[in-house]
């Protein structure tokens, strides 16, 4: 960070700014008003009438438009885009002069967008390069590349899905095997049988699966703005179909993304490791089973989006 007396950063007349710690190139407009304690990066924009409190750290290339007010623990990260009259929240149960011993932390992780006039309640993370749209209530932390919308706010996509091959998938494209990222497969499974009794689906594992499973899960009753997934594995193999009903997945190599949807016992997915997974959209009687290649080891899921894409990266320059 550069003091601000080296004159680095541009101030308009009317700003008030008291905080030593602003970055070089940054736009600080009218009636904005910085405090002391915040630090501010390089090259950010920050708006008419926009406070910014003690305990406040904004990245480099932030964008902070009219009427936001970021309040003592607040961490926003590079390439954030904040719009008008965002309302951010740090305090779960405010009254007026009661203070809590430490206010809720909030975290937007670089890269994100947030709408205009969204409020973000205390204690949220919003995951890097999420979008969310205007108005929104974020009540729940929000995953990366995640789209919200309403009140509360609901995941309704993701930002970095290749929606024009998506629908060519979904609707039957020839060549839809070549389109997955990451070498993950549509495997056709055999037909069912039908009949008075009901319904019978079976899988011949020698014959019909790419590999030989060792566990099985089953997800069912999920609620339908509810998400699963959003890992990747190391080593893990997995097979994914959705036996009723149905339910969206999206597949990411860390270069492209796709999302399918699955509706029927003769298809499975085939995802192989290192492919982010997830799913959600689920239908009210979805009913989705996994095949994996192994046991459960916590060590051999990649959670966090950052790391999963830094690891592919570092396997394909080697």
């Amino acid at each position: 960070m550069i003091q601000k007396e080296i004159n680095t950063y541009f101030k308009h007349p009317q700003a008030l700014v008291e905080s030593n710690s602003i970055g070089e190139d940054t736009r600080v407009w009218a009636f904005a008003h910085i405090l002391p304690g915040a630090k501010i990066g390089k090259d950010c924009n920050i708006c008419d009438h926009v406070f910014i409190e003690n305990e406040v750290v904004i990245g480099d290339r932030v964008t902070i438009k009219c009427g936001v007010q970021l309040w003592d623990r607040i961490t926003v990260e590079d390439d954030v885009f904040i719009g008008p009259n965002v309302t951010f929240c740090n305090d779960v149960f405010p009254r007026s002069k009661q203070y809590p011993e430490q206010y809720l932390p909030t975290l937007i992780r670089r890269g994100a967008s947030i709408g205009a006039n969204a409020t973000i309640l205390p204690g949220i993370t919003i995951e890097s390069h999420a979008m969310i749209g205007a108005g929104a209530v974020v009540t729940k932390n929000v995953p990366c590349n995640a789209i919200v919308v309403g009140n509360p706010a609901k995941i309704i996509g993701y930002v970095n899905v290749n929606k024009e091959k998506s629908e060519k998938f979904n609707h039957g494209y020839e060549n839809r095997l070549l389109d997955l990222p990451g070498n993950a497969k549509i495997i056709d499974l055999p037909p069912i049988v039908e009949d008075l009794r009901g319904v019978l689906a079976f899988v011949e594992f020698q014959k019909d699966l790419p590999f030989i499973p060792q566990r099985y899960f089953a997800i069912f009753d999920v609620p339908s703005h509810q998400v699963r997934g959003e890992h990747a594995h190391k080593t893990l193999h997995e097979l994914l179909i959705c036996i009723k009903g149905s339910c969206s997945v999206v597949l990411d190599d860390g270069v492209k993304s796709i999302e399918i949807q699955l509706d029927s016992p003769t298809k499975g997915l085939h995802i192989p490791p290192l492919v982010w997974g997830i799913q959600y959209k689920y239908s009210q009687d979805a009913i989705l089973i996994v095949l994996a290649s192994d046991s459960y080891k916590p060590e051999d899921y990649i959670r966090d989006y950052d790391e999963f894409k830094n690891l592919v990266k570092s396997i394909k320059f080697h």
